[in-house]
């Protein structure tokens, strides 16, 4: 019996949010008095393997077929289930990713699994495995029991602290024997913006609203993100507008995230933007509206115009690096 924890790359580097989901996994390996192993696929360097044994991570079982170069769903999900097989692991751990939102439920058919998505918490393990996580679009919260031999649980990014607990990691090569039936679909291209914060990983975010009056008068909520070292969001009605790009429209119907921080500028807050930021550690609300919905949910708010609050926002924030 074991753990096993999947290791999403981007472009042959691991995120934090991977660091996180593999001191989470190590933490269940510990509550289960188990060891914890990797599962990496694709071109990742032997340093950075052996750099998750920092985490906690004993073996690492890498994969580098040609034909999983790039991510493709259903492969990898038989990938990880053969592996998880092989290592008899009836807990598996990934990421509350792009890429773990639809692998996760797969591997839990490949292994017969219970499944629990967007996890926040350790799970309880004192006689019954119950793990909390979140649901109806972040709006509440569910403990599930799961009951199966067999769990696949993915984390959501932000809901569990990096801790550094081991040695080097050593390397295993491990060979997939994929059917035909796996690569039906196949992903051509995936494009990354690598000049900016990803948003499902982002600890601080700064979005705004249609209070902006328009999209060239984002310089501002650009600078401030690129000051704070922030990821940059909006609402809905912003992406429909074509005044922010799409991927950046958080909610409901867009990105759910959970960052320690996010600071909504000109947003009212109607329910389905609440939806998906509801899980942030703390919320900012700067708007001129006193009535606007945004501030019952708010830990802090500034009633004011954002054309006079962000740029003393920006002075402080320049002011206060300058100083450090």
């Amino acid at each position: 019996m074991s753990v096993l924890v999947y290791v999403e790359n981007a472009e042959g580097k691991f995120k934090k949010s991977i660091f996180e989901v593999v001191s989470y996994a190590k933490a269940i390996a510990k509550q289960m008095n188990t060891s914890l192993i990797a599962i990496s696929i694709g071109n990742v360097a032997s340093s950075e393997l052996e750099n998750l044994g920092k985490y906690g991570v004993e073996k690492v079982l890498n994969v580098t077929n040609d034909k999983l170069k790039s991510f493709i769903n259903q492969a990898y999900a038989s990938v990880i289930a053969e592996a998880a097989k092989k290592e008899a692991a009836n807990v598996v751990v990934l990421s509350n990713s792009f890429s773990g939102k639809g692998l996760a439920p797969r591997i839990g058919v490949k292994l017969e699994a219970a499944v629990a998505d967007g996890a926040i918490e350790l799970p309880t393990t004192d006689g019954k495995f119950i793990v909390k996580k979140t649901a109806f679009s972040n709006k509440a919260f569910a403990m599930v029991e799961m009951n199966s031999e067999n769990k696949v649980i993915s984390l959501t990014p932000n809901s569990h602290k990096v801790v550094e607990d081991g040695t080097p990691a050593t390397i295993e090569e491990f060979n997939s024997e994929n059917k035909d039936s796996d690569f039906k679909v196949i992903i051509k291209e995936i494009v990354r913006a690598t000049d900016k914060v990803s948003l499902p990983d982002a600890e601080l975010v700064v979005s705004a609203g249609r209070g902006l009056k328009g999209p060239e008068n984002w310089g501002m909520i650009e600078e401030l993100a690129n000051l704070l070292g922030a990821a940059t969001a909006c609402s809905k009605p912003v992406s429909d507008a074509d005044w922010r790009p799409h991927s950046e429209h958080v909610g409901q119907t867009g990105i759910a995230i959970s960052p320690n921080l996010y600071i909504a500028i000109g947003i009212s807050g109607a329910i389905q933007h609440l939806a998906g930021v509801s899980s942030s550690k703390v919320i900012v609300v700067i708007n001129k509206d006193p009535e606007a919905p945004f501030f019952k949910v708010a830990d802090y708010g500034i009633v004011g115009d954002a054309f006079e609050v962000v740029p003393k926002m920006i002075e402080a924030v320049k002011a206060l690096k300058a100083n450090s």
